[in-house]
C-alpha cells in the first residue's frame, strides 16, 4: 500500500492498541521512520491524536451506524473514517475512499457502507452526541469526570474537558544561557512573547530553536516549581526527579551556570534524555546521577549527605491530571487506584529526601497534578510529622481558571 498519513495514523494507532508504549513515543518511534513530508505527517499527527481524544464518542457512533459488533481492525478504520467525517473538516470523496482503502478487501464494503451512511446522517450523529454525559461527548472516564464535580463542580469539570480535548499550541521557554530575549525574537521568525510572561514564547514551527538550544518546549504552567524555587549562583541544588530536564535546565539558568546542580532520575533511558537535553542547551553546572528515591538500596549507593542542600525540587511522579491535553492518550491508562498508590510513592520520596536540606535552605515540591490527595494532602501529612519544616508559599494553575497546564508547588523552608 501507498504510503500517506493515513496509512501512517492507522499503524500507529494500531501499535498503541496492541503495545504498552505512550503515544507520544509511539510518534517518536514510528513518525521518525517516516518518508512522508511535512504536510503528510502534520495530518498523520492531527488523526493519531485526535481519534486517541475521542474515542468513546467515536466508538459511539460505530455503535449508532452499526449496531452489531465489528472486529478490532475494522473498529481502527471507523474511528479514522468518522473522525475525519464528523470532527475535522475533511474532503468527503477522500475521508471515505482513502480511509476504506486502508482495510482488506473483505472488509471494505462494510467500511465504505457505514463511512457513507455517516456523511448522510451528519447533523442527527452530531445531535445525538450533544445529547450524551460528559464521558461520552468528551471520550473521558466517567471516574474522572466524578472526581473534578466533586472538588471543582460541575461547571468547572465541563471546561476541563473542552480543554483536555483541544490540540496543544506549541509553548517554549527561551533559552538565557544562550541567547536573550530580544535576540531570540528577531531570530525565530514568527514567535511572540505569552502575556504576563517575561521568557515564555509561542512559536509556528520550533525546529531550529530547538536544535540551536535557544529554547525549551515548556507550558508557563511547569515554570511553577523552578520560579518559587529561585536558586542563586555558587549555590548546591538538587533536581531529585529532574528527566526530561526542562526544569533543571530553568535551574541552570537562574544559577547562571555556577554552582552545582545534581540532577538525578531512576531510569538510565531518561538520564541519556536528560543529559542530552542539558547538553544542547548549554547547561555547564549540572551533575547528572541515577538514583531511585523510593529504593533504599539506591539512595544508600548514591551517598548523599544529610543537610548538604542549599535548594531542592522534587518534582514527584504524579498521575498528570494537569497536563492531560498534552498526554493525550493518558486518560485511557489512569485508573482510580493510581491516585492512592501515587500519594505513597510521593510522601516516600519527600520524607526520604527532606533529610538532606540544609539548616535555613528551601525544598519546592511539586506536582503537574490536579488532585488533593497528590497535593495538599502529601504536604499535610509531612507536614504533620515534620515541625521543623515549615510552608512559606503554595502556588496552582488550573487550565480552566489560569488557561495553562494544571500545575502545583509548595515552597517548605527548614528551621531545625
Amino acid at each position: 500500500m501507498k504510503p500517506s498519513g493515513r496509512l501512517l495514523a492507522l499503524e500507529a494507532l494500531e501499535s498503541w492498541r496492541n503495545g504498552t508504549e505512550f503515544a507520544d513515543q509511539i510518534v517518536a518511534e514510528t513518525f521518525a521512520r517516516s518518508a512522508l513530508g511535512p504536510s503528510d505527517r502534520a495530518f498523520a499527527l492531527e488523526l493519531f491524536y485526535g481519534v486517541l481524544r475521542n474515542l468513546t464518542l467515536l466508538d459511539f457512533w460505530i455503535a449508532q451506524l452499526r449496531p452489531a459488533p465489528v472486529t478490532a481492525d475494522v473498529r481502527a478504520i471507523l474511528r479514522l473514517g468518522l473522525y475525519q467525517i464528523l470532527l475535522i473538516e475533511t474532503a468527503a470523496h477522500a475521508a471515505v475512499f482513502e480511509t476504506v482503502a486502508l482495510a482488506r478487501p473483505r472488509a471494505r464494503p462494510l467500511i465504505n457502507a457505514i463511512l457513507r451512511r455517516a456523511l448522510r446522517e451528519q447533523a442527527a450523529l452530531t445531535q445525538q452526541a450533544e445529547e450524551q454525559p460528559l464521558s461520552v461527548r468528551f471520550s473521558v472516564p466517567e471516574f474522572l469526570i466524578a472526581r473534578w464535580s466533586d472538588q471543582f463542580g460541575a461547571p468547572a469539570a465541563l471546561e476541563l474537558c473542552r480543554w483536555n480535548n483541544r490540540p496543544a499550541p506549541v509553548y517554549a521557554r527561551i533559552n538565557r544561557l544562550q541567547t536573550t530575549v530580544d535576540e531570540f525574537l528577531r531570530r525565530h521568525a514568527g514567535s511572540f512573547l505569552l502575556s504576563g510572561s517575561a521568557n515564555f514564547v509561542g512559536l509556528p514551527d520550533p525546529g531550529a530553536a530547538l536544535r540551536a538550544g535557544d529554547c525549551y518546549i515548556q507550558d508557563p504552567g511547569t515554570a511553577l516549581a523552578c520560579e518559587l524555587l529561585r536558586p542563586a549562583p555558587g549555590e548546591l541544588v538538587l533536581d531529585a526527579c529532574a528527566a526530561p530536564g526542562g526544569k533543571a535546565a530553568y535551574l541552570a539558568e537562574m544559577m547562571g551556570n555556577e554552582g552545582t546542580l545534581v540532577a538525578t532520575d531512576q531510569d538510565e533511558t531518561r538520564l541519556a534524555r536528560l543529559r542530552d537535553n542539558l547538553v544542547r542547551l548549554g547547561v555547564k553546572n549540572a551533575r547528572i546521577m541515577r538514583c531511585d528515591w523510593s529504593d533504599e538500596n539506591s539512595v544508600r549507593t548514591a551517598a548523599f549527605e544529610n543537610q548538604s542542600f542549599d535548594k531542592i525540587l522534587i518534582d514527584a511522579p504524579c498521575t498528570n491530571t494537569g497536563v492531560l491535553r498534552r498526554r493525550v492518550d493518558l486518560r485511557w491508562r489512569l485508573r482510580p487506584e493510581d491516585f492512592a498508590r501515587l500519594q505513597r510513592l510521593q510522601s516516600r520520596i519527600l520524607r526520604t529526601i527532606a533529610p538532606l536540606l540544609k539548616p535555613g535552605g528551601s525544598l519546592v515540591y511539586s506536582t503537574c497534578s490536579l488532585e488533593p490527595e497528590e497535593n495538599g494532602g502529601v504536604l499535610a501529612a509531612f507536614l504533620r510529622d515534620h515541625p521543623n519544616f515549615r510552608l512559606t508559599n503554595r502556588k496552582e494553575t488550573f487550565p480552566f481558571r489560569d488557561s495553562v497546564d494544571g500545575a502545583f508547588a509548595a515552597r517548605l523552608e527548614f528551621s531545625p
